[in-house]
């Protein structure tokens, strides 16, 4: 899989992927942040808070179909599979609690449950980490994994106080252990605005690769206005990819033909955009019941129509209204973004690029006042 992109600034990535008419790189890497494929393994004890979090990291709570629960359906010693209901292709993957006896052997855990086969691995705990977790963490790093982390689980119980001292004592283990400059994540498994989970996030996609960053991204429930702005980023991202294939198919106008696969890629593009800011009407019922909301207050606030539905005559009408709109500015845009020579089949370019990404500044307005309502209008 050829990895286009290397950064959210494509202009230059796809000014020479063009140049050299290398199209099919352009559409892979829409095509796999279109699905976004990432596995995650969350090894710990198999608590109510690593359950609870596993669920939020899915956009689920404890009484939605599907949803992790304590006692887990799996036998003790076997891993268990939950997949996004709505990106299959994000998986997290609970891995059996980490034994605590003293002929424990890292090197065969890691090998038994393909710890390196994992985008990444979060290791957690609700009072600081065992010994034998840290060997984990240590063997994985000597195999290069570079992506496990500590995350420290807060509980019902928890006062700020606690946690602060659980984090300290973490830290200091962490230390005692070996383990250079140590981080632990605390993240509250049911909030995921509140606390760490932010931060870790950053680090976490800081390291993966950008594609699987991106996934990540998209999959994730849009809790606050901080992650909505990074998946308009992501979704901008995507849409520069799918408008330069359009310039692409578009060399050799054909009437309608052309405007005909504009229509169905930017279907796809908003029908993932809708569901990744939680938009549609199953997440906002999930959101309403976790919450304690009434669903059809969130429903309410949907004032773009493709936040509600994403129809085919829609995304059509707004193609067709970017294709009036485009001006100047626009068509100077693309002069910067488009190799000279193929500046003259540009037009489709532009218009995908204007339709899309005002609807979603539309949708990431929407998602924003969600947001804002089950959070009760709290800072992030």
């Amino acid at each position: 899989m050829a990895d286009v992109l290397k950064s959210l600034n494509l202009l230059e990535t796809l000014k020479e992927s063009m140049e050299k008419n290398n199209i099919s790189d352009i559409r892979d890497a829409m095509e796999d942040m279109l699905i976004s494929r990432i596995n995650i393994a969350v090894a710990g004890d198999r608590s109510a808070e690593k359950a609870s979090f596993i669920n939020s990291l899915r956009g689920l709570g404890q009484n939605d179909e599907g949803a992790a629960y304590v006692p887990p359906s799996a036998a003790p010693e076997e891993l268990a599979v939950f997949p996004n209901p709505k990106h299959p292709d994000f998986r997290l993957w609970d891995l059996p609690s980490i034994p605590s006896n003293s002929c424990f052997e890292a090197e065969k855990y890691i090998e038994r449950f393909k710890i390196l086969r994992y985008n990444a691995v979060i290791i957690t705990f609700t009072e600081s980490p065992s010994v034998n977790s840290v060997a984990v963490w240590r063997e994985a790093r000597s195999l290069q994994k570079e992506t496990v982390y500590f995350v420290l689980l807060a509980s019902m119980k928890d006062t700020e106080k606690t946690l602060e001292m659980k984090k300290i004592a973490s830290l200091e283990v962490l230390k005692a252990e070996g383990v250079p400059l140590p981080k632990v994540f605390l993240v509250y498994p049911s909030a995921l605005e509140k606390l760490d989970f932010s931060k870790f996030l950053e680090v976490m996609r800081g390291d993966l690769p950008e594609i699987r960053a991106h996934a990540l991204l998209l999959a994730l429930p849009a809790f606050s206005n901080s992650l909505i702005h990074q998946k308009k980023d992501a979704f901008k991202a995507l849409v520069w990819a799918a408008a330069s294939l359009s310039g692409g198919v578009s060399a050799i106008p054909v009437p309608l033909v052309a405007s005909m696969v504009d229509a169905t890629v930017a279907l796809r593009i908003l029908m993932k955009a809708q569901i990744s800011l939680c938009l549609d009407d199953d997440s906002l019922l999930r959101l309403a019941r976790q919450r304690g909301l009434d669903p059809s207050r969130l429903k309410g606030l949907r004032t773009c129509a493709l936040s509600v539905e994403v129809s085919k005559s829609e995304v059509k009408r707004r193609l067709a209204e970017a294709e009036k709109e485009t001006n100047t500015a626009s068509k100077r845009l693309v002069e910067l973004a488009m190799p000279r020579h193929a500046r003259s089949v540009s037009r489709s370019f532009m218009v995908m690029l204007q339709a899309l990404n005002t609807a979603i500044d539309d949708m990431g307005a929407d998602a924003e006042k969600v947001v804002a309502m089950v959070t009760d209008g709290s800072p992030f």
